[in-house]
């Protein structure tokens, strides 16, 4: 299986959440993906608990404070670029990277005083990419969300 370059940050979509375009940092350190947002809270709905938030992006404002549902979600200790253990809400999402549809797990957290709203982590790069560092933006833009 030939692997796919890309550079330290690239554009990436979350077709499931209706989101093109997001700048990403690549982090070979951290494990796990992370979507920044906020007011992450379980709630129910129908008789059945669920897990509600919303986007925050400087960038796209239009997704701004949209609030999202998940009926499948987990629990996860996760260390923060601090070195902290926090807890943090787990969902399973598409990440579109480039040409390539990848499904993966995305920890939740307040990410406002990081420059990018996601950070990609090596668990969803594992064995189909490699980073350079010395580059940036090497995969096109998505044009628009397609998720088949």
């Amino acid at each position: 299986m030939n692997k796919i370059i890309i550079g330290k940050c690239e554009f990436i979509s979350f077709p499931k959440l209706n989101m093109i375009n997001i700048e990403a940092k690549i982090d070979t350190g951290a494990y796990t993906t992370a979507l920044h947002c906020h007011d992450i809270i379980e709630k129910v709905i129908n008789e059945k608990k669920v897990l509600s938030f919303k986007l925050l992006d400087p960038l796209h404002p239009n997704y701004n404070n949209k609030e999202i549902i998940f009926q499948e979600y987990d629990l996860a200790n996760i260390k923060n670029s601090f070195g902290e253990t926090e807890t943090r809400f787990i969902i399973k999402t598409q990440i579109k990277l480039g040409k390539k549809l990848l499904l993966a797990k995305v920890s939740l957290t307040n990410r406002g005083n990081m420059r990018y709203p996601v950070l990609l982590g090596r668990r969803i790069l594992k064995r189909r990419f490699i980073v350079d560092v010395s580059k940036e933006f090497v995969l096109v833009k998505n044009d628009k969300i397609q998720t088949s």
